[in-house]
């Protein structure tokens, strides 16, 4: 593995991670004033936030990335790629690349790069936002920088 960062679902960590970046939260809108209010309201320790604040956040978060690739099934049918580049339109995204393999049963697999810098949403919406389009058939995050 050439990277120190992994893309994980927060299912799999400790609570105590998701803590930390609320603490964090806390502090950047002033809801706390002090790290030691804003560790007691997120339920963790002084200890536990020092340890990890710098090494967890949150994937819809500012710091976090600012590209993402996105692998996709489409129904091959004239127009669905348009509604798919329309919707990352609306949605502040900047297309960086598009790779689209020749269509096999009626399905074509789509690779897109984007530039989500601008993105006013969580990441998470993006995949939910295509999922609902009509004919796209599956939408993955592969990565994401």
């Amino acid at each position: 593995m050439t990277s120190d960062y992994l893309f994980v679902n927060k299912k799999i960590l400790p609570d105590y991670l998701d803590k930390v970046i609320l603490a964090r939260d806390l502090l950047a809108s002033h809801e706390a004033d002090t790290i030691t209010d804003a560790v007691a309201k997120a339920g963790i320790s002084r200890n536990t936030y020092y340890k990890y604040k710098d090494y967890v956040f949150s994937a819809d978060s500012p710091t976090v990335g600012r590209h993402v690739v996105l692998s996709m099934i489409l129904k091959d049918e004239a127009g669905v790629l348009n509604s798919v580049l329309t919707r990352l339109n609306e949605l502040h995204t900047s297309v960086l690349t598009i790779s689209q393999a020749l269509p096999i049963g009626h399905k074509a697999n789509v690779l897109i790069s984007l530039d989500i810098s601008k993105v006013t949403v969580p990441v998470d919406e993006i995949t939910k936002e295509l999922k609902e389009l009509n004919h796209v058939r599956s939408v993955h995050m592969d990565a994401m920088d």
